[in-house]
């Protein structure tokens, strides 16, 4: 077990060794999961996403860095980044979620782990600086549980939709990477961490335009096991509303990350952390022990948490994810 001085007031590493975190299952899946999200894909992918691209806002990485808006479900208005090559066509696409923190620029999700690559980062609605939207709240404890009472109007499904017409509003910018756009089949890759890693999962089963992607602590992983788990995370608001409101046990069964990945068919690379304040590491792993396609793992010793090997882990990370995308994408 993961051990670091801490003054939560609770065991970050939860009691388990890796043995045991390796064998924490997915929840089962509702009978109609698999319809309830194809049908939101089915939704998201009728949008017409009218992407707009705004005036360079820097230059490095060997990339141009654009701010960009497209339209979402419900006419929704996002905002994010752009990033394409300084030189040349792009080859690859990456879909880039972020933690629960939102964004306010690009910063270390760039660059894309592949050269020649364009890349486009969201801010999914309510989050971030060019996620706002009214009504929805963009503080994490606040914005988690933002239409909780129903699974047809929990935020998050939408969140999850955001990242859909992003992909969507990628290949209309950059037709180049999409299937019809060249030669053969151009397929994304999706990078996400926390709350992208959690949003990634529920995405990644429905949509065949991804080809591989990377789930760094992801969160949302076996709710049932979650809400028993305190946290210094979102996941503390679902624990507190669920005490009050315990039916809302059957809208979380389709925001499962687990659950999700045991859908999910294409390369995953998996970063899951043994000791972690944010998000409990039982249900990170339950998110990589439920994939059913090719997967790898790389154990960090802690997430959400500074440390002094994280550096090195941090680089050996970026090292593992150019090395993946490059079998799985190039």
């Amino acid at each position: 077990m993961a051990s670091f001085t801490h003054d939560c007031p609770f065991d970050p590493s939860y009691g388990c060794s890796l043995d045991e975190l390796l064998r924490v299952p997915p929840p089962a899946a509702p009978g109609d999961f698999a319809a309830f999200w194809r049908a939101r894909h089915d939704e998201a992918r009728k949008v017409a996403t009218e992407p707009r691209i705004g005036p360079l806002e820097g230059e490095r990485d060997g990339l141009r860095i654009h701010g960009v808006t497209y339209t979402s479900v419900g006419g929704a208005r996002i905002g994010g980044w752009l990033a394409l090559p300084a030189e040349g066509a792009a080859e690859h696409g990456f879909v880039i979620g972020h933690g629960y923190g939102g964004r306010q620029e690009p910063g270390p999700d760039l660059p894309p782990p592949l050269p020649r690559s364009a890349a486009i980062l969201p801010c999914v609605r309510g989050m971030g600086s060019r996620g706002l939207q009214p009504g929805i709240p963009d503080a994490a404890d606040a914005h988690v549980l933002h239409g909780i009472e129903s699974r047809d109007t929990y935020v998050i499904g939408d969140c999850v939709a955001d990242l859909w017409c992003a992909a969507s509003a990628l290949h209309e910018l950059v037709p180049e990477l999409a299937p019809e756009g060249g030669k053969g089949v151009h397929r994304l890759g999706y990078l996400g961490e926390s709350f992208g890693g959690g949003l990634g999962a529920l995405a990644l089963p429905w949509d065949d335009r991804f080809g591989a992607a990377q789930l760094t602590v992801p969160t949302f992983g076996n709710h049932p096991l979650r809400i028993t788990l305190p946290c210094v995370g979102s996941g503390e608001s679902v624990r507190a509303y669920h005490r009050e409101h315990p039916e809302v046990t059957d809208v979380l069964r389709y925001f499962d990350a687990a659950t999700a990945a045991a859908q999910v068919e294409l390369p995953t690379l998996v970063a899951a952390a043994l000791f972690d304040p944010a998000v409990p590491p039982p249900g990170q792993f339950a998110v990589h022990n439920a994939l059913t396609g090719p997967r790898e793992l790389q154990v960090l010793s802690a997430g959400h948490f500074e440390h002094e090997g994280l550096a090195a882990e941090t680089a050996e990370l970026r090292e593992n994810r150019r090395r993946f995308f490059g079998t799985y994408l190039a």
